[in-house]
């Protein structure tokens, strides 16, 4: 991926993380790894924690931490209301942007 496209992840990143969420609860290695399965395959683990500490920290997701069977016990994040809210604002943001960005691909006004 270049620096463009990064960039551009970067600002999206956390709606593809809480829309990932939204299907089912997961733990930090499970969602680089669900990512990686969705082609993203550039993102570092470390990117991903930093992201579920911010999002942890405004609310976003309730945080469960389960026996791991190897090490430490796993911090696993399920979606809240607040973060379903957070997620449709992201939807209706894209969808607007899209939007836009697609007819200026065409050349329309």
């Amino acid at each position: 991926m270049g620096k463009q496209a990064t960039e551009m992840l970067k600002g999206v990143l956390e709606g593809i993380v809480l829309s990932l969420l939204s299907t089912q609860p997961a733990y930090g290695y499970e969602i680089t790894a669900q990512l990686r399965d969705q082609g993203f395959t550039d993102i570092a683990e470390g990117t991903i924690y930093a992201l579920l500490v911010r999002i942890e920290q405004r609310d976003l997701v309730d945080v469960e931490k389960v026996p791991s069977e190897k090490g430490p016990p796993r911090k696993v994040y399920t979606l809240n209301a607040q973060g379903r809210a957070q997620l449709n604002e992201f939807w209706r943001n894209w969808s607007f942007l899209a939007e836009r960005i697609e007819r200026l691909h065409k050349g329309e006004k």
